[in-house]
């Protein structure tokens, strides 16, 4: 199969498990809320669950996996399946011992980071304060087994396997709702139940991971060694890597600390708005670039650059296919999704305007957002992490300026725009570096990918709002016409962008509709 058909396929087994992860994660907040609401057991949750939250994005997802996958892929090519194999054992066992040191660390330091961590201002209330030092206790050992599971998701993901992985959030989501059902009612403190779920749900998604790596012969728990020279190359990526996730992390921060500046609400606006962004980047641009990440650096170690480039090429095509009528549907339809998802109770009529609002300048960023993750991904697997953990610090820098422009004129708004700025920025500087390093990159092929799905999304678009005129009219409506509305709008969306791509033959189009019907070509692919 060619590495064109590899990533097409691959991308759509990891949107799919995101997308399914995703619906489970709404089901767990909803039961989480009926239980809890927003009371103190609600925030000393989030609280702690937030501490091995945040040194997973750092360390493990955010760093781990795309540090390892282009050095375990390079001693496949150059020393075998066997040597790669035995890099991958000591890798595994080294992770172990320093996560459970970082987790024995964390369990005893616990007071002291809610206290003067993550939540300096429970000091005031010390039944809170104490409530989430103990979640953060019982939560803490989840970054033990969601490390392993990086790990583990960068030899399968090498080995051309991509369901477990991608399917084990689905796991912890199951299990923090069963656990809250089945296990809440028989504790003092019903909160416990969840956070025993995360436990649960972290041993699971990695026990899952275990079965399918014995199927394709790789055993990581066999062997006594704790090095391999190769973990110096991961090491020397993940360094930057780590930093570049920093950058991302510090963005949210900055936000958030200059939306409270603004009138109340804005943080909350905000945050919904982010929420439904994250939908679609999640399921189809982190999906995409997950998959795409292994062909790149087969492609880079085999010394193929032009084979690198054209997959590139095609990669962004996708994206572009993808995230420009997502862009193009939020802006258009953004109101009544907002209404339909989350106003209720609390969130009034003006909530849904101020939110929508936010969401429509989010959405204009959208598309680089998720082309970003593919640029990043051929500096990865070249083996350059430095160069986009530098354009991170000028975007967040870019980030921050654009921000105090806009907040004043624009308020929440501005703080949205700015984030699409930097993040467009981000993606012309990330391309303008690919094109000094390897020269022609595609770019006419490029360019044309995107104009060809910007033209199919604006007929899209201009559908939509037609049929929203026709659906939903201009005033309020009941839910139930607003929920056959908005799936109305969206299915009469996606069948104008469908005929338009095929009217004009993109090639996107025909891969998706191989992959649909299960008839991707084995040998090449004139995308």
């Amino acid at each position: 199969m060619s590495e064109k058909a590899k990533m097409i396929r691959a991308g759509g087994v990891v949107g799919i498990a995101t997308f399914l992860s995703r619906i489970m994660g709404y089901v767990r907040d909803a039961v989480m809320a009926s239980y809890f609401g927003a009371g103190v057991a609600a925030e000393a949750f989030v609280v702690a669950f937030r501490i091995p939250n945040l040194l997973r994005r750092l360390f493990a997802e955010g760093s781990l996996t795309v540090a390892f996958i282009p050095v375990y892929t390079e001693v496949t090519a150059k020393q075998g399946c066997e040597e790669a194999d035995r890099f991958a054992g000591a890798s595994f066992r080294l992770l172990a011992l320093v996560l459970f040191v970082v987790t024995l660390l964390g369990t005893i330091g616990a007071y002291w980071l809610v206290r003067y961590g993550m939540a300096w201002n429970f000091a005031a209330d010390p039944e809170k304060l104490s409530l989430t030092v103990s979640l953060t206790r019982i939560v803490f050992p989840y970054i033990f087994f969601i490390g392993l599971v990086a790990l583990c998701m960068g030899v399968l993901n090498v080995r051309g396997h991509f369901a477990a992985p991608a399917a084990a959030p689905l796991l912890l989501n199951v299990s923090m709702i069963l656990s809250l059902v089945f296990l809440a009612s028989w504790l003092t403190e019903p909160v416990y139940g969840l956070a025993v779920g995360v436990l649960i749900g972290g041993l699971l998604q990695l026990g899952f991971q275990f079965p399918f790596l014995a199927r394709h012969g790789v055993r990581l728990w066999k062997g006594r060694s704790l090095w391999h020279p190769a973990m110096k190359k991961v090491l020397a990526l993940m360094g930057p890597a780590v930093l570049g996730a920093a950058v991302y992390q510090i963005n949210i921060v900055v936000g958030t600390q200059l939306a409270a500046l603004l009138p109340d609400g804005s943080v909350a606006y905000l945050y919904y708005a982010d929420r439904l962004v994250q939908f679609p980047l999640g399921i189809f641009g982190i999906a995409l670039a997950t998959a795409t990440l292994p062909s790149l650096s087969r492609h880079a170690q085999d010394g193929d650059i032009d084979g690198l480039k054209d997959s590139f090429a095609y990669a962004m095509g996708l994206i572009f296919f993808i995230m420009l009528p997502a862009t193009v549907g939020l802006m258009v339809l953004g109101q009544p999704i907002v209404a339909l998802l989350l106003e209720r109770g609390a969130f009034d009529p003006a909530t849904t305007r101020a939110t929508t609002s936010a969401l429509f300048y989010y959405a204009l960023g959208l598309t680089a957002f998720a082309a970003v993750r593919i640029v990043v991904s051929v500096f990865y697997a070249l083996q350059d992490a430095k160069t986009p953990m530098r354009v991170a610090v000028l975007s967040l820098a870019a980030n921050i300026v654009f921000s105090l422009a806009l907040m004043g004129p624009m308020l929440h708004n501005g703080l949205a725009l700015a984030i699409s700025l930097a993040s467009s920025l981000n993606l012309f500087v990330l391309m303008w570096l690919l094109r000094q390093r390897l020269g022609f990159i595609g770019g006419h092929a490029i360019l044309r990918s995107f104009l060809r799905s910007l033209l199919c999304a604006l007929v899209m678009g201009a559908a939509v709002a037609l049929g929203r005129s026709l659906f939903l009219g201009f005033g309020p409506v009941g839910f139930g016409q607003l929920f056959a509305g908005v799936f109305g709008c969206i299915i009469l969306g996606g069948a104008v962008f469908a005929l338009c791509a095929r009217l004009l033959k993109s090639p996107e189009y025909f891969s998706f509709q191989e992959l649909a019907t299960g008839r991707l070509r084995r040998h090449g692919n004139k995308g």
